[in-house]
């Protein structure tokens, strides 16, 4: 038997869908990445990543959190074009699901930059409503008052460009040399691909591992590859951490600060190493 005792806060409180605490589909780390963002003042710009890293969520976590929350449509991203030839990325956070259009037409309200590609569409949800159902709400106009409260006031998130995105390309581009099975990457992929394999280089990975990584990936001899491109997508879309080698020394031999020494052949309550001038095999205490 189960009791609950709870007081409803008079301030500091945000008014969350109980379809967002309960959904089937997102995991905890997901619900707490939204929850904490559709929690945060009007006019916050705090990036996804930096509220993962404010919740302590790891970064594996983090990518398998945002991958959800992008299926469900309650996250949308675009890539637009700003001053001086930048490129960025847009991120809307909702606190209702989204279908693409409906994202699209309320980041094209956001002024400062054009949009050059829209919000890429997502999984359809078995028994989800259509865009026509009178359930989905509305983004052509204002929102009705029962709905308030339920979609976010933040603006886009404007995530800057990974300053190792060239090599990250250049990564991409060699792939149909490591394999013939990822010969036939589509072109209008490599961006995608480039900008997956720079969050790699981020945090520390090597072109090479991430080569690697993805060769370990790919079938075993025989077997065709019909979309190498959607299948390098999936294996660069979680980030490990990158773990830098121990330096091991070699079985049977001492480290070079203890190269030269012998083990005394006296009476020791644990071994004593002592370095020898000539022969000899007890250290000096016991000589």
């Amino acid at each position: 038997m189960i009791y609950r005792h709870f007081n409803a806060p008079s301030r500091g409180f945000t008014r969350f869908s109980h379809e967002i605490i309960r959904h089937p589909r997102l995991s905890s780390d997901a619900v707490r990445l939204l929850t904490w963002q559709l929690s945060l003042p009007q006019g916050a710009r705090e990036s996804l990543s930096r509220t993962a890293e404010r919740a302590r969520i790891g970064a594996c976590a983090f990518g398998r959190a945002k991958r959800q929350l992008k299926e469900e449509g309650f996250v949308h991203e675009r890539r637009v074009q700003v001053g001086g030839g930048r490129w960025v990325t847009q991120q809307l956070v909702s606190g209702t699901p989204l279908t693409a259009d409906q994202a699209a037409k309320i980041l094209a309200r956001e002024p400062g930059a054009s949009s050059q590609v829209t919000p890429s569409p997502r999984n359809p949800v078995v028994g989800a409503p259509t865009v026509d159902d009178p359930v989905t709400p509305s983004t052509g106009g204002h929102p009705e008052k029962d709905r308030e409260g339920e979609t976010s006031n933040l603006p886009p998130e404007v995530v800057e460009e990974s300053p190792r995105l060239e090599e990250a390309r250049a990564l991409v581009g060699a792939l149909p040399l490591l394999s013939s099975a990822l010969r036939h990457i589509p072109r209008g992929m490599r961006d995608e691909l480039a900008r997956l394999a720079a969050r790699w280089l981020d945090v520390g990975h090597t072109p090479a591992d991430v080569h690697q990584h993805i060769l370990r990936g790919l079938p075993g001899a025989g077997t065709p590859v019909h979309r190498p491109g959607g299948l390098v997508r999936h294996l660069l879309r979680d980030v490990p951490p990158r773990e830098l080698p121990s330096p091991r020394i070699p079985e049977g031999r001492l480290s070079v600060r203890l190269e030269g020494t012998r083990e005394c052949a006296g009476d020791h309550t644990q071994p004593m190493l002592f370095r020898p001038v000539g022969d000899e095999t007890h250290c000096a205490a016991c000589t």
